[in-house]
């Protein structure tokens, strides 16, 4: 890569004006400039991956309710059959599989997901019979994947966005992406803002959202890239951090900070008074007892599902919601609501099958701010939380991102030499020397700040280091030529 440039000076480079503003700054643009050059070059391909898997991913809740019409819809007909009889229609097909949870139809329209635990399917999916509600009929079987319930075909667009189907090593790809986006997109803010406020007249509301028509060649590349990324960044910093909650790296770093600051999800009790199991909403808890609780044959649960159900319904939880249907005589049911689009609440109570009393109650409004924060978070970001609103935003945000990487690349090619005598050549990298320039008050703390960045979020560390040593060593080659 050659940071020397044979070419004539473009305006940009040959402006006085500007080259004072930023000596002026203490060396705040050029490092701005330096560090969303070569992150542009090296991570925006990664970018670019997560924008084209994450475009597809977007809108994959309404191609999924296309293509499994006939899973998830049936023709409203008179009167719902009870719950308990639907389930046993389920249960009837199989026969060789533990019950662990139901999801009544919540809408006039869906069908009832009855879930088992399979053993041979992967972490997090379940088995799922879908039952016509009016007839107490199954209308087929099929893979359910997470606490969205994607099917298969949704499952295999989710996973080609988080890690290109390479398992544990794609998720790098995916984590690259996201902790870089955030980087890349405030350095780029930066640099807008200081080349638009010299050129606009700061009292217009649209100074930096409306690019300059006027403008051709690089500088016209360089004003769309600038505006299109201004429109799209509030939803590519929200898209940015909670894809790094899903991180394998940076991921262990914000649960451990929620867990030290109490923002964690909470989960309803579903332990029955004197009970020796400690089980939450999610998981058993064995205790110490000298007598583990006695299993419940599986007709007297299903028996008890239509009075728990209507008990929770009578105690807010209107909303589509799943029923998880415990294996011990000493564990309530669980239900709460499901995610799902539209649903902004995630209610939740246990109630004790054979009384019909609810034990414990966990409503949405109980659960700390950043644990309510991240929940809608992630509803964004999986296209749920607005329904086809949310999914058309997320797809636009997504092309837009596209456009901003294709204009970026193409900026660095129009910024190459020229002359004829180069056989090849690229585009040149930003001036050097930026943090040298720049005053001790300010570079101290960005180091600071760096070093911190780094640790919590290792693979911009990582990355951040190889530019470095890639930058010295450029500038050691080019001192070389140059001296001789």
């Amino acid at each position: 890569m050659s940071i020397t440039d044979t070419s004539p000076p473009d305006a940009e480079s040959s402006d006085p004006t500007k080259e004072t503003r930023i000596r002026s700054h203490n060396g705040r643009y050029p490092l701005a400039m330096r560090l969303h050059f070569y992150a542009g070059i090296f991570v925006a391909p990664f970018i670019l991956i997560a924008a084209v898997t994450g475009a597809l991913y977007a809108v994959s809740p309404t191609l999924e309710s296309i293509t499994s019409h006939d899973l998830l819809r049936v023709e409203p007909n008179g009167e719902m059959r009870p719950l308990s009889e639907q389930v046993t229609a389920a249960v009837a097909t199989q026969p060789t599989l533990k019950l662990v949870a139901v999801a009544p139809a919540p809408e006039a329209d869906d069908t009832t997901r009855v879930l088992f635990d399979d053993p041979a399917l992967g972490e997090s999916e379940r088995r799922a019979v879908f039952v016509n509600p009016y007839t107490a009929q199954p209308v087929g079987s099929d893979v359910v994947y997470g606490s969205s319930g994607a099917l298969p075909m949704r499952t295999w667009i989710d996973r080609l966005h988080r890690d290109l189907h390479l398992g544990e090593p794609g998720r790098i790809y995916s984590e690259l992406a996201a902790s870089w986006l955030w980087v890349v997109a405030l350095a780029g803010l930066v640099l807008w803002i200081r080349r638009v406020r010299g050129r606009r007249n700061r009292t217009s509301a649209a100074w930096l959202l409306a690019p300059d028509g006027s403008q051709k060649g690089r500088a016209r590349s360089m004003n769309w890239h600038g505006a299109v990324g201004v429109w799209i960044m509030p939803v590519i910093l929200l898209l940015s951090a909670t894809g790094m909650t899903w991180s394998t790296y940076a991921g262990e770093n914000i649960t451990e900070l929620r867990e030290q600051l109490s923002w964690t999800t909470p989960a309803v009790r579903t332990a029955l008074p004197g009970a020796t199991t400690q089980e939450h909403a999610g998981g058993e808890h064995h205790g110490g007892g000298d007598h583990a609780p006695a299993p419940v044959d599986i007709p007297t649960r299903i028996a008890q599902l239509d009075g728990v159900y209507a008990v929770a319904r009578a105690h807010g939880i209107t909303q589509g919601s799943e029923i998880t249907v415990p294996a011990k005589s000493d564990v309530a049911f669980a239900v709460k609501e499901r995610r799902m689009p539209g649903t902004y609440t995630v209610d939740a109570v246990a109630v004790d099958g054979a009384t019909g009393t609810v034990t414990d109650q966990l409503a949405y409004a109980d659960w700390p701010i950043m644990a309510k924060l991240t929940n809608w978070g992630i509803q964004f970001h999986m296209g749920l939380m607005f329904g086809l609103l949310n999914q058309l935003l997320l797809l636009v945000v997504m092309i837009g991102l596209i456009v901003v990487l294709v204009l970026g690349y193409l900026m660095w090619w129009q910024r190459r030499p020229t002359r004829r005598t180069s056989r090849f050549a690229i585009g040149r990298a930003p001036r050097r020397g930026a943090l040298r320039q720049t005053s001790p008050w300010l570079a101290v703390p960005m180091v600071a700040a760096a070093l911190v960045v780094g640790w919590f979020v290792p693979l911009v560390g990582l990355s951040l280091l190889a530019f470095l040593v890639v930058d010295v060593l450029v500038g050691l080659v080019t001192r070389q030529r140059a001296t001789t």
